[in-house]
């Protein structure tokens, strides 16, 4: 999904561009995906109004760092939204995911990275809904729940040219507004054919991967400043991470 960069406060909109979007719960682990979710209250749909504008960013968030953080915030407040999603998926399409860590560990993290921001809220509509995550699945089921909102899918500049071989493209590209941010060393390359509506938004460059803090954990190495203190600490208790192989490949979404 869109990991690693972050956006600022200057944005554009264009009208004819493309989008992706996808994420995947666990698969059933020693730990269990849904382990202690249904414990903790994610967020009230009741009390969201009609006509929000809601940010949608999704991923593997494995583990949520700082650069998800910057990303969420500077699209915000570029483009005005009330809220930022974040939707850890199950079992991304796109990639091979750690089975140690499972669909609620990741979920509990991404709660622990934005405890005490009101505009940021962890959904976990794919961890429940298991099985591979696709996009469109899940933007589907969240206009269901707000008809009258407007979602913006927050992707990376590097991902675009990826959007026509994700499920039903042109079917997401009518379900949403794609918020593209700029990632150093990208220039975005705009799918045709899709009919996508973008706004690019260019931010400061914060160039992290969950994948470098996986194999820094992994080889005893310090992440701090690269994760929030609360996901360390939540690692640490945990043994996350630790001595791990971290593999990932891509696959047709």
């Amino acid at each position: 999904m869109i990991i690693g960069i972050a956006p600022v406060f200057r944005t554009g909109s264009a009208r004819r561009h493309e989008p992706r979007f996808g994420h995947a719960p666990h698969p059933p682990s020693r730990r269990g995906v849904g382990v202690g979710i249904q414990k903790v209250a994610e967020y009230n749909d009741d009390a969201m109004k009609p006509n929000a504008r809601i940010g949608l960013l999704g991923g593997t968030f494995n583990p949520i760092h700082i650069g998800h953080l910057l990303v969420a915030q500077d699209v915000m407040e570029a483009l005005r939204l009330d809220c930022v999603k974040f939707i850890p998926a199950a079992i991304p399409p796109h990639k091979l995911l750690d089975r140690n860590i499972t669909g609620s560990e990741r979920l509990q993290m991404v709660r622990l990275a934005i405890r005490g921001c009101p505009s940021f809220e962890a959904d976990d509509i794919e961890v429940r809904r298991g099985g591979p995550s696709y996009s469109v699945e899940t933007v589907a089921e969240l206009k269901r729940r707000h008809p009258d909102a407007e979602f913006f899918f927050i992707i990376g500049a590097d991902s675009l040219d990826e959007l026509p071989r994700w499920r039903e493209a042109r079917r997401l590209a009518m379900l949403c507004t794609f918020a593209v941010v700029a990632r150093p060393g990208f220039a975005p390359k705009t799918p045709r054919g899709l009919g996508l509506q973008c706004h690019f938004v260019q931010g400061h460059p914060c160039d992290i991967a969950s994948r470098e803090v996986r194999n820094r954990l992994a080889r005893g190495r310090s992440v701090r400043w690269l994760v929030p203190e609360a996901v360390l600490r939540y690692i640490q208790r945990h043994n996350l991470y630790q001595g791990k192989e971290n593999r990932s490949s891509k696959h047709a979404r």
